[in-house]
């Protein structure tokens, strides 16, 4: 009977080590990635703040030297669009992929979005240099690069439209079915105002991605000294995120100072928009608790 006794004992004795491993584990990890990520945000804060003023903001880069204001224009113009192409189709396909979700077109399009997260943004804007720049001739330009960043974009939306509109009660639906709403008006104006916030906040990750992305646009949109002139083809357009890769390999101390500079505005923009992000979920989360 003792050994019967003790067994519960040992049982519980190897959970309760397995569980303070797993938990020391994880916060050891936690640890290791705080100081990563505080020494990376120090070292682009330090140098770049260094490196930005009022020059840098307002002037076009000249060469090597000059400023960022075509770059800081070119990348809130391409991410803008971007948002603009992807929005519509991503919050459609999220839409039918909660509300009939087991239909064979929206497993399909449930598959094809989990796909498309986990292709690198090199093969999209590899994809797009042949289909968009070569093929239809439209050289280097705005719509190139915001396509690109429409692909890339459109997963996040779609994913995060679904998984907002599933958290929606069917108490809700329930209710408006009840009162003699259509189906149509049960989706956009009951369902999706309950999810918009939800909505909001993969729209708001989606562009903190297009932000920050490089590959697509080197082969897409290019890069230019100048202001964008308007033309969506046929004009190579300005970014961030080329100033830092190009300028901080640069023997010049003006190109790497550009580059500090850019990637601290870079820098600045995502964490922006994902404290944004979280506050509009975080105010979603207080008034379901009321």
């Amino acid at each position: 009977m003792s050994a019967i006794a003790a067994a519960p004992r040992q049982i519980r004795l190897s959970r309760r080590i397995v569980s303070i491993s797993g938990w020391a584990l994880s916060g050891l990890c936690l640890a290791v990635l705080s100081v990563l990520m505080v020494w990376i945000l120090s070292v682009v804060f330090v140098r770049g703040i260094g490196a930005l003023n009022f020059k840098v903001l307002t002037t076009i880069t000249q060469g090597s030297g000059g400023g960022l204001l075509n770059a800081i224009e070119g990348t809130l113009v391409l991410s803008g669009a971007a948002l603009l192409l992807a929005v519509p189709f991503g919050v459609a396909a999220g839409i039918y992929s909660a509300e009939y979700r087991f239909s064979s077109w929206a497993i399909t399009i449930r598959f094809l979005a989990d796909v498309l997260v986990g292709v690198p943004s090199i093969v999209i804007g590899y994809f797009g240099y042949v289909a968009l720049v070569q093929w239809l001739g439209w050289n280097f330009s705005l719509a190139a690069g915001a396509i690109s960043l429409a692909i890339i974009s459109l997963p996040y939306i779609c994913r995060t439209t679904e998984l907002a509109l599933r958290q929606v009660s069917n108490d809700l639906r329930d209710a408006a079915y009840s009162l003699g709403a259509n189906e149509r008006r049960v989706i956009f104006g009951v369902c999706l105002p309950a999810a918009l916030p939800s909505v909001l906040t993969g729209v708001l990750l989606a562009l903190a991605v297009s932000v920050g992305e490089t590959a697509p646009l080197l082969y897409t949109a290019g890069w230019s000294n100048f202001m964008w002139d308007g033309h969506l083809t046929h004009s190579p357009i300005a970014y961030l995120t080329y100033a830092i890769w190009t300028f901080i390999n640069e023997p010049f101390a003006s190109a790497n100072a550009l580059a500090y500079a850019a990637a601290l505005l870079v820098t600045g923009f995502v964490l922006i928009i994902n404290i944004l992000a979280r506050f509009v979920l975080e105010r979603r989360r207080r008034r379901l608790r009321r």
